[in-house]
């Protein structure tokens, strides 16, 4: 029998995950001046109302090619709990 070793996936590194983000915020926002951490929230950023929100939330999905369902989203607080999201997928 020839047995194939299963890679675990990665979870990616917090700092790693932080520089993306904050990658896509910049994008998303057009703003050069953002700087995420892990306690960053709507009221950090100016421009963050809901329509740059769910564009956010798309640019996300679509850079680490994952879904969030609805319980998700409802229960972000900040972008740690956006991390620790992504993480999980």
């Amino acid at each position: 029998m020839n047995f194939h070793k299963i890679k675990k996936p990665q979870i990616m590194e917090q700092d790693v995950l932080l520089k993306d983000l904050n990658k896509i915020f910049i994008d998303v926002f057009e703003d050069e001046s953002i700087k995420l951490n892990e306690n960053t929230t709507t009221s950090d950023i100016e421009s963050w109302d809901s329509l740059n929100h769910i564009q956010m939330i798309t640019a996300v999905e679509k850079h680490y090619k994952i879904r969030f369902n609805l319980n998700e989203l409802l229960n972000f607080r900040n972008v740690g709990d956006l991390c620790r999201s992504i993480q999980t997928k």
